[in-house]
Parts: structure tokens; sequence; C-alpha cells
């Protein structure tokens, strides 16, 4: 593995295209994604691991099938592994996430949203 400085507003402007996680560094068996999100995902779990939303730039939301929690810049939460839930953002919302090496996007459902996964910017 190189050492190198990773400069989060350089990897966003290499990518313009929305809820498609693209990798920036490793860490052990872990990634660490960026993504633009914006308008509604689909309705996912990750059975097999938590998913933590770190917001870099905007607002997000996570509707969950009992609440829905708001996110800010500079905010964080952990959607724990097996909870089902939808990512929105109404505005274009840059955000990061770290997660074990392998993990899919929508996770076990199939979507026109699912992303290749482990695409390096």
């Amino acid at each position: 593995m190189t050492q190198e400085l990773i400069n989060f507003k350089d990897k966003f402007s290499k990518f313009s295209e929305h809820w498609s996680p693209r990798v920036i560094a490793e860490m052990n068996d872990y990634q660490f994604k960026l993504a633009k999100i914006q308008n509604e995902f689909v309705w996912h779990d990750h059975k097999d691991t938590d998913e933590v939303f770190i917001v870099i730039e905007g607002s997000m939301g996570i509707e969950f099938r009992d609440k829905t929690v708001l996110l800010n810049e500079g905010e964080m939460f952990v959607v724990p592994k097996g909870v089902e839930h939808k990512p929105f953002a109404q505005e274009e919302c840059k955000v990061m996430f770290v997660e074990p090496r392998g993990v899919k996007n929508t996770g076990e459902t199939s979507s026109e949203l699912t992303a290749e996964n482990d695409v390096w910017v």
C-alpha cells in the first residue's frame, strides 16, 4: 500500500454519478468510499455488516420503517446490520462510507441503483 495524502475535494471532482461509491483507500479489510447522493435510494439492508454514513458536504436523511434520521455536514450515523433503510437527499450530498471490502451498495437488493463494486478514484 502506498502512503499518500487523500484530498476529499479532489476525489469528489473526479466523478459525477449519484449513488455510485468510489473507493479512495483501504485499511486492513475495510474500504473508505466516497459517494454523491441525490433523490431517493432503494430500501435495503446489509445482513453481515453495519453501515456508516459520514456527511462531508450537504445534508441527507435515512428513512427507517418507524422513523427518519436527518444528518447534516459533519455528522455521522451508523445503521446496524440487518436493519432495513432507505437513504435520500433533496440536494446533492457528499458522503463517506467505511465498510468491509466487497459490500454492495444495495445489500441483497437488486436495483438499477446497484453500483459496480471496488471502483477506485
